[in-house]
């Protein structure tokens, strides 16, 4: 597999961009952050649409920029795909026409991609002969997509390209985007602001602000931070949780999701048992009781222990716990004070919603 390392450092009137990280093949990297946070200048740079003014970018062991050494390759000699927010597709050619641009300008490489297999995954094998002007806004995001991956690039660039979307279409295409990752074992870094794609594809976060790199890990560990929650979009602060179906309880339309420190029930979801599912629970939404609650409608009730409570901001405290996987409650400091919280003391976490991939659900 083919890693991607970079150091991007440039001024941009009163824009500084500095930022270093590193992209695993056959993982999805995501790029984090609000809007005006380096997200797209990163993707530029690494294109080469962007001169940079330091740094080194690398794909395993071929240099694509070194301002010490003097490289600066082309955009054309970089082995980039890039996926914009439109599609960008050729007015005049087919889609099968539009697909195959790419390939007709590969270099001697060995040609990584399987034609029928990508657009049998993506499902436009019904539209190969139709122009873009007949294609609906989703299809021609899938076209884009299947053309990125057939042009046999060293690394895939993805920059927001929902964002004009439906989140019906949105769901299809992150959906497609997943199942991508581990046909070809490139690096895959796409770019958004939304927490509900960031939960449905991250497998590493690269969290920016103001051109630099705050934190980067895996969602739980960069969206689970109290001290990042300013960076984070929305009140999106709380912790990431992965978790499999367990079983279905179909008496009560419920589905049940095991993780390390127990099970959290939510309304039925449509997949097998064993099916990984990851979970979005926000500090906000979990109140805490130092004895276990008795006729309450709340169905999600965990046994945990308080690891730290932090100084107050106005008028609440993070409340940081371990339930086998760190969580956190967000609570007024009265509270904290009443219940007489410390370290160390085992309470019970009441979930009163869990937000599974994007879906909200009480």
């Amino acid at each position: 597999m083919i890693n991607l390392e970079v150091e991007a450092r440039t001024r941009l009137g009163s824009f500084n961009l500095d930022a270093e990280f590193h992209a695993l093949g056959g993982e999805v990297t995501i790029l984090f952050g609000r809007s005006g946070a380096g997200k797209t200048t990163v993707m530029e740079s690494i294109a080469g649409l962007r001169n940079l003014s330091d740094g080194k970018i690398s794909l395993g062991d071929r240099v694509l920029f070194d301002s010490c050494a003097g490289v600066n390759l082309k955009p054309e000699r970089r082995g980039i795909g890039y996926v914009f927010q439109d599609a960008r597709l050729f007015p005049h050619l087919t889609v099968r026409e539009n697909l195959l641009y790419g390939r007709r300008r590969l270099t001697l490489q060995p040609y990584k991609g399987d034609f029928n297999k990508i657009i049998d995954l993506l499902d436009i094998a019904s539209i190969l002969s139709r122009f873009p002007s007949t294609l609906s806004g989703g299809e021609m995001q899938r076209v884009a997509i299947g053309r990125a991956f057939l042009s046999n690039p060293d690394v895939l660039l993805m920059d927001e390209p929902l964002v004009s979307l439906d989140d019906l279409r949105k769901d299809e295409i992150l959906k497609y985007i997943s199942q991508l990752k581990d046909i070809v074992s490139i690096p895959i870094i796409y770019v958004t602001h939304s927490v509900d794609e960031v939960l449905k594809l991250a497998d590493k976060v690269i969290l920016m602000s103001d051109g630099n790199v705050q934190a980067s890990g895996t969602p739980n560990q960069v969206m689970g931070r109290p001290d990042l929650e300013p960076f984070v979009i929305d009140g999106a602060g709380g912790t990431v949780v992965d978790t499999v179906v367990d079983f279905q309880d179909k008496s009560h339309s419920l589905t049940n999701l095991a993780f390390p420190g127990g099970n959290l029930l939510v309304p039925r979801i449509d997949a097998s048992r064993g099916t990984h599912i990851r979970v979005r629970i926000r500090s906000r939404d979990v109140a805490l009781a130092t004895v276990r609650p008795e006729s309450i409608s709340v169905l999600n009730m965990l046994g945990v222990k308080i690891v730290s409570i932090s100084p107050p901001r106005g008028a609440v405290v993070d409340v940081v716990l371990d339930a086998k996987v760190p969580l956190r409650a967000q609570i007024t400091q009265k509270s904290a004070l009443e219940l007489n919280l410390n370290e160390g003391m085992e309470v019970f976490a009441l979930i009163k919603t869990v937000a599974v991939e994007g879906q909200e659900h009480v």
